[in-house]
């Protein structure tokens, strides 16, 4: 079972772990040993809360298919079980990513004082630029 928060978790039925073969460099034990692991969580069959599954399929992100599956390929380490356990923190995380509401934004006005430094240091510029020109000496 996948802990997402106090009252969210996943059951492990719904997520499907496929281990494959790690590609890359690795000598002769990338050629024979299954090291990678292929995790495939289906959005709309699982258990998931709805307002988690709209959020989760807004996403614009190249792991989630059109179909609505979240495929995750991990194969940073040598061994299956830190690759598994990887690839679950992985969907751990980018699920929570989706529970997080931001605040929204306020919108402010910049203050009286603040204008009138903004203004008072665009002259004080303009000033020391006009000092800077050609100097007529007749």
């Amino acid at each position: 079972m996948l802990q997402i928060s106090n009252q969210v978790s996943i059951p492990d039925n719904e997520i499907e772990v496929n281990a494959i073969r790690a590609q890359g460099a690795g000598g002769q034990n990338v050629n024979k040993v299954s090291s990678a692991v292929h995790l495939r969580f289906d959005i709309n069959a699982s258990s998931l809360p709805e307002v988690y599954k709209e959020k989760l399929l807004a996403l614009n992100d190249q792991r989630i298919s059109k179909e609505g599956v979240i495929v995750i390929k991990a194969q940073q380490y040598r061994t299956q079980e830190k690759n598994k356990e990887d690839a679950f923190d992985r969907l751990q995380a980018l699920i929570q990513s989706v529970a997080i509401t931001h605040k929204k934004r306020k919108a402010t006005k910049p203050t009286k004082g603040s204008k009138l430094r903004r203004l008072d240091s665009k002259s004080k510029q303009g000033r020391q630029k006009a000092l800077r020109g050609n100097v007529d000496y007749n």
